[in-house]
């Protein structure tokens, strides 16, 4: 190792800042999870505050509306995951477009909505589903009633989800189809040859070429699975769709920033990612017996 160093040490040179910078905005913060074991107090800081050990966690899961908050988080975490699958699709799909100007036509297009801030994308979905926006009108062609489609709880998960299907597909397709570039042109070659056609390729030669990846990627999804995004979630939330689009991260939010209470706020992200980390393993050690593929 130390002959590696000196060998290049230049390059561990370059590292150097990117550690630093790690070991203090990542690591660093860290120390502050003890506040969710005390009754913390900014005057006291954080050795001088009073230890109330797990009383905060206890508070949180004995929380009255604590199953509704764990229902509605699931609910969107749950159904995005169903919408795994459109990434994949989208990069087979693109895969197979031979014209080189088209695909990179497709490829921009597809990106773009990436690009866009999420109160910017955020602002287009209200716009959207307004009394006056396109689909609030194809709603009232077909309902006969004018509403503001995000007043109508039923309805908030599926504008949750497909608009994130809308802004992240594009950008989710890279991933694979650097995975497809990677598949040796020698394998297709050999079942077109036997006499496969496109869609007997994709099935035999290009999924299997990227489950790998796809299996890599389902496990990560499946380890934020309590992690809704709160900026979208609160950009999108109203009085009216409240008890549907109440997840955990914007009860935090409203008990943590509001409230200021510090201690019970970072016991329940605490309690969040904890359960993250479980179903990380959980479904690490799942698909790894399954697929033989795993994150370690």
């Amino acid at each position: 190792m130390l002959k590696k160093v000196r060998k290049y040490w230049q390059l561990y040179l370059l590292v150097i800042p990117a550690i630093i910078y790690v070991l203090i905005f990542s690591y660093g913060p860290m120390y502050g999870i003890i506040i969710a074991f005390e009754d913390f107090r900014p005057k006291r800081g954080y050795l001088g505050s009073e230890w109330v050990g797990l009383e905060h966690f206890i508070r949180f899961i004995t929380y009255p509306d604590f199953w509704k908050l764990i229902k509605n988080t699931l609910s969107l975490s749950l159904y995005s995951l169903l919408t795994f699958p459109c990434a994949i699709i989208l990069a087979l799909l693109i895969n197979e477009i031979k014209n080189t100007k088209f695909k990179k036509t497709v490829q921009m297009v597809t990106y773009a909505p990436h690009f866009l801030s999420i109160v910017v994308m955020c602002s287009l979905v209200v716009l959207m589903v307004g009394r006056d926006g396109p689909l609030g009108h194809l709603y009232a062609m077909f309902t006969g009633k004018s509403e503001n489609l995000l007043t109508i709880p039923s309805l908030f998960s599926s504008i949750y989800v497909w608009s994130g299907v809308w802004q992240s597909t594009g950008w989710g397709t890279i991933i694979y189809l650097a995975a497809l570039s990677g598949i040796s042109p020698d394998l297709i070659e050999a079942a077109e040859i036997d006499g496969a056609n496109r869609l007997q390729v994709i099935r035999h030669v290009n999924i299997p070429g990227i489950m790998p990846t796809i299996v890599i990627m389902f496990i990560m999804s499946v380890g934020g699975i309590l992690s809704v995004g709160f900026e979208k979630v609160f950009l999108l939330q109203n009085d009216l769709n409240l008890g549907v689009s109440n997840v955990i991260s914007t009860y935090t939010y409203q008990i943590g920033l509001i409230g200021g209470q510090f201690s019970y706020s970072t016991a329940i992200g605490l309690f969040n990612n904890i359960v993250n980390i479980i179903m990380l393993f959980l479904a690490n050690t799942v698909l790894k017996k399954v697929s033989g593929t795993g994150l370690f």
